[in-house]
């Protein structure tokens, strides 16, 4: 428990955590490959370390976290890969909560940094990183940040 009403998950929480994380994409409308596929994947990722994830209380929210080297940092690099809070259960301080324990979690793995992409478009998300801290600018900079990505699956 990190004291602020999430704990660590393990391999045995694999299907409550594939669980959460399907519902948050169908509740965005966004493709899942369903509870099942995603608990295996997440009892082998679970075991290889370079994942964290963290679940609130009473199975309120999930948050995942990945972590990767990068030759600008002396740690890995985190990238917080999913927030979500069930939407019964918004504006309980549970996606605070969430994220909070989220960046604890990578201080404690050696982290210097954390990422989050945010679609544009998602203003909510946006008010709530940006209320806790983080930028889309870098120091100095007048233009914000942005994410490129290509698909490499056949």
């Amino acid at each position: 428990m990190t004291g602020t009403g999430v704990r660590l998950a393990n391999a045995a929480d694999a299907d409550v955590a594939a669980r959460l994380l399907d519902e948050f994409n169908r509740e965005f409308d966004t493709e899942t490959p369903g509870p099942a596929v995603l608990a295996d994947r997440l009892r082998t990722l679970l075991a290889g370390g370079g994942l964290v994830v963290l679940l609130a209380d009473g199975d309120a929210g999930i948050a995942v976290v990945s972590l990767r080297v990068n030759v600008w940092y002396a740690g890995p690099v985190a990238l917080l890969d999913e927030l979500y809070v069930r939407p019964e259960l918004r504006n309980r301080r549970i996606g605070q909560a969430l994220l909070e324990a989220a960046c604890a979690q990578a201080v404690a793995r050696g982290a210097e940094l954390l990422e989050i992409n945010v679609d544009g478009v998602d203003h909510d998300a946006r008010r709530f990183y940006e209320r806790h801290g983080f930028s889309n600018t870098e120091p100095g900079a007048g233009e914000p940040m942005y994410f490129y990505y290509k698909d490499l699956a056949p």
